[in-house]
């Protein structure tokens, strides 16, 4: 540029020599040159300028997409599927999932020894009770099972749909979002492995707990039978406990 402008000086200085008729006009050159000199500075000034102008501009325009929000949400599909497993839960049927009434119920029903006291038939109502929990157990497990396998479908589109949204997100904002769901699912998927685990656990227990009532009531009527305490009086056949 500094090159460019000599020669235009040069060029005026050229220009400016008059006819031999006109009058001559005295020019300084080391003025002219510095007169040039500033106006170029004061150009390149203006053009830094406007190169800072753009920069903010182009910056604004990042913030704009940085701060641009995740038109996609998969939080009510999440919520969806694990309250269809709650619902599963609360509606189970047998032994309560409540501690301090299964603890009561537990205590009555798989007791650690039957007295002289309890009477046949009880001891016959309390088999097929506890049979039922067991029962009630392994249907609730194989409910919870169906359920995680029909949230597998929804599951497989949730991540689909979030997987291309946090590829194509414009912004921080938008992939952060799409991240935080992916996290959301992920974490709805753990909670679904936990109850499928705790229903599991719970009919094992359940079957597990029958099987040793069973065998002290077998003990006990076995002692009634030889007489010890109270006479063992038969009770009504019960089919639900063989």
């Amino acid at each position: 540029m500094k090159k460019t402008l000599l020669a235009i000086a040069v060029a005026v200085l050229v220009g400016t020599v008059p006819a031999a008729h006109a009058q001559w006009v005295v020019i300084d050159p080391t003025n002219l040159v510095q007169n040039i000199m500033t106006a170029a500075r004061a150009l390149e000034q203006i053009n830094n300028q406007i190169r800072q102008l753009q920069n903010e501009a182009q910056m604004l325009t990042n913030q704009a997409k940085n701060l641009t929000s995740l038109d996609f949400s998969a939080l009510n599909e999440l919520r969806s599927a694990l309250s269809a497993t709650n619902q599963l839960l609360q509606q189970a049927q047998g032994l309560a999932f409540n501690l301090s009434q299964m603890e009561t119920e537990f205590a009555r029903l798989y007791p650690n020894a039957y007295t002289a006291s309890t009477s046949g038939n009880q001891m016959s109502t309390d088999a097929r009770t506890r049979w039922h929990n067991s029962l009630e157990a392994l249907r609730t497990a194989t409910q919870v099972q169906s359920q995680a396998v029909q949230n597998f479908a929804s599951d497989e589109q949730t991540l689909t749909d979030l997987v291309n949204r946090s590829q194509s997100a414009v912004g921080a904002l938008q992939a952060t979002q799409a991240t935080n769901q992916l996290l959301a699912l992920q974490s709805r998927q753990a909670i679904q492995a936990q109850q499928l685990q705790i229903t599991q656990d719970r009919a094992t227990a359940l079957e597990q707990a029958r099987q040793i009532a069973v065998q002290e009531r077998a003990r006990e009527v076995s002692r009634r039978f030889q007489g010890d305490g109270t006479p063992y009086t038969p009770a009504t056949v019960n089919y639900y406990n063989p």
